[in-house]
């Protein structure tokens, strides 16, 4: 069994090199069955840890939720779009046993700029046309309904258009070799974001209490998140009730929350907003009942967004899932914490 495992990864190896790529993965995969996950930070298989994510565009209003599959998401962003509703990203890196994921909704462009920090395959069902310019330059590598179908998606009967598109993870498989896509990350990424050390934990001693967190900023769903102290973990409510999983009745969690103040305009009259992904602002780190200030800039526009704490430390999360909301600027007021 050892020799074929061998012989399994030499010929991973030597597949690598030939294709041009970076043999990273696979001589970490060779020496350790595990590795730290770069959405959690947590120990995975290498198999699921080092394959690049797929970050999927989900709806978020009363017709598109509760979602299927976000469980499974390492990272989960949360976005305004128009009319005060927001759109949700699952990034998944371990997403082979879910029966469905979605409803997968349309591009917006500053969500295409997150899902690229996570070197991620960003999958959607059509665009705003201000999206579409980045999609045309093959800015990112993504899978689009519009123009893949049935090959990558597929609608149910149980809800009515546009709130009835899912993909799996054989269509999401399929959709990836239709398209040439290497599962394999750069081979400069390094991950995102830093975590706290093996045994130890971030409890930000010096933070404000942050057992409640509402963000009322979001018009329509007006989310909140509610601290558990026995799991060390916060519970996502949204419309007045628990926001659940509806492949398993389970409420969402998250270890960490990230609230990133951002400047906008709008686009149009139909309220399409331009979120700006590259000017550095503020916004808030909590985790375990604790909320600081922190600020975050980035490289490049292409680049990792960094979060630094007061004293111009990058912050370490807890190992886990992230919860990233993005806040327009001029709504911050509308967060209260308890």
């Amino acid at each position: 069994m050892k020799k074929k495992l061998f012989r399994m990864l030499t010929g991973l190896i030597l597949s690598c090199s030939l294709a041009g790529s970076s043999t990273v993965m696979a001589q970490e995969a060779d020496s350790s069955d595990t590795v730290k996950s770069y959405l959690t930070g947590e120990d995975v298989p290498a198999s699921i840890g080092r394959r690049r994510p797929v970050a999927v565009m989900l709806g978020n209003d009363r017709n598109g939720a509760p979602q299927s599959g976000l469980t499974n998401a390492g990272v989960i962003y949360e976005a305004p779009v128009e009319g005060q509703i927001t759109r949700l990203m699952g990034i998944f890196e371990d997403y082979d046993n879910l029966e469905k994921i979605g409803s997968v909704r349309s591009c917006r462009d500053y969500y295409i700029f997150y899902a690229n920090e996570f070197n991620a395959i960003y999958t959607h069902y059509g665009q705003a046309a201000y999206a579409l310019p980045y999609l045309e330059q093959h800015a990112i590598d993504n899978l689009n309904g519009l123009t893949m179908g049935s090959t990558a998606f597929f609608r149910t009967t149980d809800r009515q258009a546009p709130h009835n598109a899912y993909t799996t993870p054989q269509l999401l498989q399929n959709g990836i070799d239709a398209m040439g896509y290497s599962q394999e990350y750069k081979s400069d990424y390094t991950g995102h974001y830093l975590f706290a050390e093996d045994g130890t934990e971030t409890t930000l001693d010096n933070g404000t209490v942050a057992n409640v967190v509402k963000l009322d900023n979001y018009g329509d769903n007006h989310p909140w998140f509610e601290y558990n102290a026995d799991t060390k973990k916060y519970s996502r409510f949204q419309f007045g009730e628990a926001h659940i999983d509806e492949l398993n009745g389970q409420q969402l969690t998250c270890d960490n929350i990230i609230l990133q103040y951002s400047a906008y305009k709008p686009y149009d009259s139909n309220g399409y907003l331009n979120v700006d992904v590259m000017t550095p602002g503020q916004g808030k780190f909590i985790t375990r009942g604790k909320a600081i200030d922190i600020r975050w800039e980035k490289d490049s526009p292409w680049g990792i967004t960094h979060y630094y704490d007061a004293n111009d430390q990058e912050i370490r999360l807890n190992p886990g899932r992230t919860w990233v909301a993005i806040i327009q600027n001029d709504k911050v007021d509308s967060i209260s914490y308890q």
